[in-house]
């Protein structure tokens, strides 16, 4: 199984991700990683992606997936997978893909946002972010003013892991 951790810039996505695979023993991948360097130069200078810019990275995260669903191996990984048509890219329908949607205020996250440092998303892109974010129905969403802990718990229970 693949657990794909989604929402906006600072949401947690990244903090609950591993903590959810540290509790499972499971692989984590932060598929901010895997940006093209243009992709993060454009986001440090504040200029929002495009679906053509997402395009070749959200090829890359589909390839780990597949690779991970391949060898039979379980990871979550932290994906901002705003749209719908990103989402269906990435899970192909497969049965063995899950989504947990880490929601929360525009308060809260641009607190959150303000608050952390050494990270390539500036605050001024939240705006595009929260246009960008269509909402899943096929996800489990979790509101993520809780703590940590209590978030990876929720995560655990509602989907029996």
């Amino acid at each position: 199984m693949v657990v794909i951790i989604m929402g906006v810039s600072g949401a947690g996505k990244t903090t609950i991700g591993r903590m959810l695979a540290s509790s499972l023993g499971w692989d984590f991948r932060d598929a901010d990683d895997l940006h093209p360097t243009d992709n993060r130069e454009k986001m440090n200078s504040g200029v929002a992606l495009t679906d053509a810019d997402r395009r070749p990275w959200l090829a890359a995260i589909r390839a780990m997936i597949d690779g991970y669903l391949a060898r039979g191996q379980n990871a979550i990984v932290a994906c901002s997978a705003l749209k719908r048509s990103y989402r269906e890219m990435l899970s192909a329908n497969s049965a063995r893909v899950r989504f947990v949607w880490l929601d929360g205020s525009r308060e809260l996250i641009a607190r959150r946002i303000a608050a952390r440092r050494c990270h390539f998303t500036p605050a001024e892109l939240l705006a595009s972010q929260f246009a960008d974010l269509e909402a899943p129905a096929d996800a489990l969403r979790i509101e993520v003013a809780a703590p940590p802990a209590e978030i990876v718990a929720a995560i655990r229970r509602e989907l029996s892991i």
